[in-house]
């Protein structure tokens, strides 16, 4: 067994381990460090706010060959506040180490959180949330089961394009402009367009809140709407907004049903949206140094109140398109009979009066009435081991050629259905960036990191 972890087994480590992003992957990594060499000026320096993730204590163990974890920021390189042991603890001056880390866990394939098909090109958008960028493929490639993976005709990704935990995408069908939403690193969404290739930078960025997680477009009123997890809010944005422009609307409050939000779609004909709600809800209360941020800025800068946190059952509720403030959503659909379990993405077929919902924690596609309210049944679900779904989280309803696209980021792969699909059917065509067997490692967003002795196992939660 490694010496870190003999170490582990016999003390109790006190402390908060911030295992954040490097430069492109979720990753675990474990290093050598001797913490008796941070002279107390180094230690004090690690408890000052930072912006960022931040190894906040450390117990002083007997150090065994001078072995011990170390946090990961998320820049490429890695530095620590150290000094040498003999000098004096009043020199603040500070050492880089530069240090390979002993073995790293981490998945090395794309995730695919989102997808959009560019139907003037037919060309597949496939949103990675795990090497942070898209990549594109022509709409008719499909992955033979012995092949390892399909090769993408281009990809947009590094640091130049901003994308970092890229959740969301929208695809402008006139303009064939690439919208990328950021969720947690990089408050920003970011567009590009249609021929964007390589580590670029975006043509156009928005600022958006913190935790803005789905995106919807109104074409027809030239509006942008995205959801905000942390917040529990919608903002409403001019489509061509950029830079600091403020929300033109904001949909938040208590009675807003509004609950950890992520999916959001738009029906202009019927002038309702859709959102999704995984259910988490907290106490707040107002946060006096928020409002000196930005002065104009409308969205309610509470903060969470620490261990007020309850969860609600999963749902959607709906809401007129122009809605605004604490209003109330016409309906809500939620209950048991509904088999809502983390639902993301939604597409909503005007034609036929349906809406799609990527239910991610089970691995399933349900098919809703736009009308349903309440506890209301799937008119349709496709479920089952013959779909190929793992975690959905991404839908794209492709009315012209009759396909409903699924990205699931637990498999690596976009799966394509007729827009009848119903029970446990194969894919019409599958694209997959990994072996047929290969599930993600789920270390997409790792906020902390711990070991169980007594299991030899490591702890990541996302």
């Amino acid at each position: 067994m490694p010496k870190t972890f003999a170490l582990l087994k016999k003390h109790v480590l006190i402390g908060i381990f911030a295992a954040v992003m490097g430069a492109a992957v979720g990753t675990v990594a474990i290093l050598n460090i001797d913490p008796a060499s941070l002279t107390s000026a180094a230690r004090d320096a690690q408890r000052r706010p930072t912006g960022s993730a931040q190894l906040v204590a450390v117990d002083r163990l007997p150090a065994v060959d001078g072995q011990f974890c170390e946090w990961l920021p998320a820049s490429a390189s890695f530095s620590l506040a150290a000094q040498s042991p003999s000098a004096a603890d009043s020199d603040t001056s500070s050492q880089e180490l530069d240090r390979a880390p002993l073995r790293t866990i981490r998945d090395t394939y794309p995730t695919y959180s989102a997808v959009a098909v560019d139907l003037e090109t037919n060309e597949v958008y496939l949103q990675d949330e795990n090497l942070f960028g898209y990549k594109v493929f022509n709409r008719l490639d499909n992955t033979p089961p012995n092949a390892a993976f399909t090769e993408p005709k281009r990809m947009v990704a590094g640091l130049n394009t901003e994308m970092e935990f890229n959740c969301a995408l929208y695809v402008d069908q006139n303009t064939g402009d690439v919208y990328s939403v950021n969720n947690d690193t990089v408050n920003t969404m970011v567009v590009f367009p249609r021929n964007a290739e390589g580590n670029i930078k975006p043509m156009r960025e928005l600022h958006t809140p913190h935790g803005t997680y789905g995106i919807a477009a109104d074409e027809v009123n030239q509006e942008l709407f995205l959801t905000v997890q942390h917040d529990n809010a919608v903002v409403v944005y001019n489509k061509l907004a950029e830079g600091d422009a403020d929300p033109i609307r904001l949909l938040q409050g208590d009675n807003t049903h509004l609950e950890d939000p992520h999916g959001i779609a738009v029906d202009t004909r019927n002038n309702w949206i859709f959102v999704t709600n995984h259910g988490s809800v907290h106490d707040v209360r107002p946060d006096p140094e928020a409002a000196s941020e930005r002065a104009n800025w409308p969205l309610d800068r509470d903060r969470a109140v620490p261990g007020s946190g309850r969860s609600e059952p999963p749902s959607i509720s709906v809401y007129g398109r122009t809605a605004v403030g604490d209003a109330a959503p016409l309906r809500v659909i939620e209950g048991p009979r509904t088999q809502l379990n983390w639902p993301a993405a939604l597409a909503v077929d005007m034609a036929r009066d349906e809406l799609y919902v990527a239910n991610d924690a089970d691995h399933s596609v349900l098919v809703f009435r736009t009308t349903d309210r309440g506890d209301a049944a799937p008119a349709r679900i496709i479920r089952g081991p013959q779909t190929g779904l793992k975690n959905p989280t991404g839908l794209f309803l492709d009315t012209k050629n009759g396909e409903l696209w699924v990205s699931s980021m637990g498999n690596h792969r976009a799966t394509v259905y007729a827009l009848d699909a119903n029970g446990n059917v194969a894919p019409k065509r599958t694209i997959r960036s990994a072996p047929q067997d290969k599930l993600a490692l789920a270390i997409g967003n790792p906020g902390a990191v711990s070991y169980d002795p007594r299991r030899e196992e490591i702890l990541v939660p996302n």
